[in-house]
């Protein structure tokens, strides 16, 4: 969602600035944000803290940045294509079955914090397209301690949502490789992978001018940003089953064999 759906990772980006400027430190550069897009509480980290050298400590800017985004998150608006994207997989079929496209959301932000993002009505009705059980946020129960993204485990557990829902139909159970994820985050992207799901990666600008020169190794899942082991699960380089796409806009529905009626 974030970053890819709506542009809360701009907003993001913004609540940090007014902070660092409120401390007399510099700005993000593009270089740092590239590298904490996509993270939870990337901003309490290593990376961060090391080149804000702030004069105060890490909880006290946690507890004044989550304030600072609170006041912010309500101004989320759609990213370009976006509407457009899921209202078209909404009512699209498969060449191949002409079953129906099944949607989900699997996201790390949390339910509140997922509230304040879709404040606005066009960023609800943006969101709605995704069945309030079909929302898999970052504090479901269901995902276990230590197991977000770049663990598989959200986009399996939205998988099993979604295959619930067609059982109900009688419609066959729906594989992983059957499934094709959206992301815009680096972390992201492996998690698709370690899921066995084909990945579109839609990357901020920022990140990808930080991840040209990887670019192949980040469809492939192989970045290593958060090491949580379980190789086997891992993409290979050039494997065709990850591409990478400047925008929503972008898509290209017959490349996956999705009519839209």
């Amino acid at each position: 969602m974030d970053g890819l759906l709506i542009n809360s990772e701009d907003i993001i980006t913004e609540s940090i600035n007014e902070l660092l400027q409120k401390y007399e430190r510099p700005v993000f550069i593009p270089s740092i944000r590239a590298k904490l897009m996509g993270i939870p509480d990337s901003t309490n980290g290593d990376v961060f803290h090391n080149w804000a050298n702030l004069p105060i400590s890490r909880e006290d800017f946690a507890r004044e940045s989550k304030e600072q985004m609170r006041l912010h998150f309500p101004s989320c608006t759609p990213l370009p294509g976006s509407e457009k994207l899921l209202s078209n997989l909404r009512r699209a079929q498969s060449a191949v079955s002409g079953e129906k496209i099944e949607l989900a959301l699997a996201s790390t932000t949390k339910t509140s914090t997922f509230e304040l993002k879709v404040s606005k009505p066009e960023t609800r009705r943006l969101l709605d397209f995704f069945e309030s059980s079909r929302r898999i946020l970052g504090d479901d129960p269901r995902i276990g301690e230590g197991r977000s993204k770049p663990a598989p485990d959200m986009y399996l557990l939205a998988l099993k949502v979604l295959n619930e829902a067609v059982s109900l139909s009688g419609a066959k159970p729906i594989l992983p490789s059957e499934c094709l994820v959206f992301e815009d985050s680096v972390i992201g992207v492996e998690a698709g992978r370690r899921a066995g799901m084909r990945v579109v990666w839609v990357p901020h600008p920022d990140v990808t001018v930080e991840y040209e020169s990887r670019k192949r190794e980040v469809l492939a899942g192989r970045t290593g940003l958060i090491e949580i082991g379980d190789e086997w699960q891992l993409g290979d380089v050039d494997d065709g089953w990850a591409e990478s796409i400047p925008s929503l806009e972008c898509f290209d529905y017959d490349t996956y064999g999705i009519n839209v009626r």
